[in-house]
């Protein structure tokens, strides 16, 4: 999954990117990001902004898509997949190697915006948290965060789905199970409404919220 996040200001905002290669995914459901977001007329030049959560395959790999965007990541994260992922005593489990230059192109563009830590609001009203391990050092969206009531919050794998959140149970692709399942206690102080704790990889996302068009939904006011 990713989400849009539309403001105010004309600003239209991924959290994280998809892929391109939906063949690899097993699901004859998955739809590349750039064909998704046509169904609700939005072009690949309209994305201001993609804020990665992760740089998982499923995750980083449609970033080429979206070539007038600035990119948004955590610089630990980069850092250890640009570099010590790939060595021998790496972790690269969940990544691909041709997802780098990916990365890389989008820094020499200079359209990377490398963020610094944890509980950082990198645009108005848009703060993340870090903390999860699900990789090096992934991060997790607060939206709205200066709302008392309205506040949503995108796991994105830092909660694969439902039941890891309602029984603090890590998955299987960490750095640290225990860190995973602290920040998952974290994220339910940070909203006024659990149901707007969003994971990454549960269909019933799209049984909760109502349907806007084909596999989206709107998720909040």
């Amino acid at each position: 999954m990713f989400w849009l996040l539309k403001g105010e200001n004309g600003k239209n905002i991924l959290v994280d990117a998809g892929y391109i290669d939906t063949s690899i995914s097993g699901s004859k459901s998955t739809v590349r990001p750039d064909l998704l977001l046509q169904r609700i007329n939005i072009s690949p030049t309209d994305v201001t902004d993609i804020i990665m959560t992760h740089p998982h395959w499923d995750h980083i790999g449609g970033i080429i898509l979206f070539p007038k965007a600035k990119v948004w990541m955590q610089k630990d994260d980069y850092d250890y997949f640009i570099g010590k992922a790939w060595k021998e005593d790496g972790h690269s489990r969940g990544y691909r190697e041709y997802d780098v230059p990916k990365i890389i192109e989008v820094n020499t563009q200079g359209r990377l915006k490398l963020v610094e830590g944890d509980n950082i609001e990198i645009m108005p009203g848009i703060r993340v948290f870090t903390g999860s391990k699900h990789s090096f050092e992934n991060q997790y969206i607060l939206v709205n965060s200066n709302s008392e009531t309205n506040k949503i919050l995108i796991a994105s794998d830092a909660i694969w789905y439902y039941y890891n959140l309602n029984n603090l149970l890590p998955v299987n692709l960490l750095f640290d199970p225990n860190a995973y399942v602290e920040a998952m206690k974290r994220m339910k102080t940070l909203v006024t409404n659990p149901d707007l704790i969003i994971p990454g990889h549960d269909d019933l996302v799209f049984s909760k919220f109502p349907k806007v068009a084909e596999r989206i939904v709107k998720i909040g006011n």
